[in-house]
């Protein structure tokens, strides 16, 4: 295919390009204003009256100058640009990008819930508290686990809270442990949350199955470790089905074992965590429980922990007195303390908790085997044309690799970047470190088969290019408003800000 039938497509005359891009600030034209506010009918003072001069900015200059339905065009017409959940499947493996249902904003929109306030008098908020109740009491039913702390706002936050309850409950022993056991496997924050809470870390192996090697654990298993820190399903999607030997193992030699899970989306409602020796656990509320993910927040990182950890949990707590009413106990001597301001991410524990109650156990259920079974899906499609590193079953995501596709010069990015030509957004692309050119999907369980099979289709068809035209691959994408960037000096150099141009020489 020739360069110019490639873009092609992106040829517009000059004169309209700005609109078709919608470049708000070349839109601006002098004298427009976006909204004309009356008098306000007092008495007009002047800031600098008001404030010390110093504080004050000055004018601000080359800023645009558009009405009212410019700037609504502009930031319509962008939207339009963007990849979205609304639009059709993001196959982000690990990150579990779900359908969110409307419901649930519709319930977390309320006004007894939208405007009250965290901070106002526990019997103002009675029926916050016992929706805070609810759900960390349907947490415990789903995990098999005595309490839960609503208080992580995100996944990575939730491990760091356990560790800290892990190392709280260590020092009551009298043990000062200081090392962390994590797979290869697991979860990429996991060692970064055992660091913050003051541990090093010491990676394991996982073997031809892509589970633990029991003979590396028993090895690095001493009395110095304080914790193992095991993703299940890991990063492979294969489930550790030797964990209760793993913990077994890790509890001989009074160590806690930690479970990321992440990826509970796999099992839930098919088995307890709290049965199979875990000691701490934190969940995603947007990857098993369909609240939003993305660009930052707000997340959500519920911890549940074992006996031993209950007294170190996050203060305040929500309990249920003698008569019936809800309310935040401060008085938990031996707590690791606040994690979070306030209580956690209400408005996501809202949907959550309308998302749980709308499925019920069986519905939660179906979802794991939804997920498990869209992902095998996946794979049973695509191995014939993509090489599959481990052969064990898999649950709610598949990784493949770039390894016959690298026979022809193709790269994991060029099938990524192929793929939106396609109208898809990528997968998961180099992740997990341990498998090389890694191409890690999950289709999630709210995607039907009719979305798969186009997913199939275009994968498939990219791989037939990368034997016949691995030029083609190399120059995606070629339909998207942006082409390839230099994502190395995006990373070092951001560009965050509009800048005015620089006046012409003369």
């Amino acid at each position: 295919m020739s360069e110019e039938r490639k873009v092609e497509s992106r040829k517009l005359h000059p004169e309209v390009y700005w609109r078709d891009e919608g470049l708000l600030f070349d839109g601006s034209r002098s004298g427009r204003i976006g909204v004309q506010l009356p008098p306000v009918g007092v008495e007009e003072v002047e800031l600098d009256q008001l404030l010390p001069a110093e504080e004050l900015r000055g004018d601000l200059e080359e800023m645009p100058e558009l009405s009212e339905s410019d700037v609504i065009r502009h930031f319509s017409r962008i939207s339009r640009k963007n990849y979205a959940l609304d639009i059709g499947l993001y196959p982000l493996g690990s990150c579990t990008m779900k359908y969110n249902p409307r419901i649930n904003e519709e319930t977390a929109r309320y006004t007894g819930f939208a405007a009250s306030h965290p901070l106002q008098p526990d019997s103002t908020v009675q029926g916050n508290l016992e929706l805070l109740w609810e759900l960390e009491g349907v947490l415990k039913t789903l995990t098999g686990m005595p309490r839960v702390s609503l208080q992580p706002a995100a996944g990575a936050q939730g491990e760091f809270a356990g560790m800290l309850m892990a190392r709280a409950a260590l020092d009551a022993r009298g043990e000062q442990r200081r090392t962390v056991l994590i797979p290869d496997s697991a979860h990429g924050t996991n060692p970064a949350s055992a660091h913050f809470a003051g541990y090093q870390v010491q990676e394991l192996l996982s073997n031809e199955r892509g589970t633990l090697d029991l003979e590396d654990l028993e090895r690095a298993m001493t009395d110095e470790v304080a914790a193992l820190m095991l993703t299940v399903p890991n990063t492979l999607g294969v489930f550790e089905d030797q964990i209760l030997e793993i913990s077994r193992i890790v509890h001989s030699k009074g160590g806690f074992l930690y479970c990321d899970g992440a990826n509970f989306n796999a099992f839930v409602g098919k088995a307890l965590p709290g049965k199979m020796g875990v000691d701490v656990l934190h969940l995603n509320l947007h990857k098993t429980f369909t609240t939003p993910h993305g660009g930052g927040g707000p997340g959500a990182g519920p911890v549940a922990v074992g006996d031993e950890l209950v007294p170190f949990l996050p203060a305040p707590t929500v309990e249920r007195g003698a008569d019936g009413s809800f309310y935040l106990d401060y008085d938990r001597p031996r707590s690791v303390g606040r994690v979070r301001s306030f209580n956690g991410q209400f408005g996501m524990m809202i949907r959550a908790l309308t998302y749980i109650l709308s499925m019920g156990g069986e519905g939660l259920a179906r979802v794991a085997e939804m997920a498990v079974l869209n992902a095998n899906y996946v794979r049973q499609g695509l191995e014939e044309d993509y090489h599959l590193p481990y052969s064990s079953p898999t649950l709610h995501e598949v990784v493949f690799s770039d390894k016959w596709q690298a026979r022809h010069g193709v790269s994991t990015l060029d099938i990524a970047k192929r793929l939106m030509d396609y109208g898809f957004h990528p997968p998961t692309t180099y992740f997990p470190l341990i498998v090389s050119g890694a191409l890690m999907i999950e289709p999630t369980e709210t995607t039907g088969k009719e979305e798969l099979d186009h997913l199939i289709a275009a994968m498939r068809a990219i791989a037939e290019e990368a034997r016949t035209d691995p030029d083609l691959l190399k120059g995606a994408p070629y339909s998207t408003p942006v082409r390839r960037c230099d994502e190395v000096r995006a990373v070092k150099k951001p560009v965050l800000r509009w800048y005015p141009p620089e006046p012409e020489a003369g």
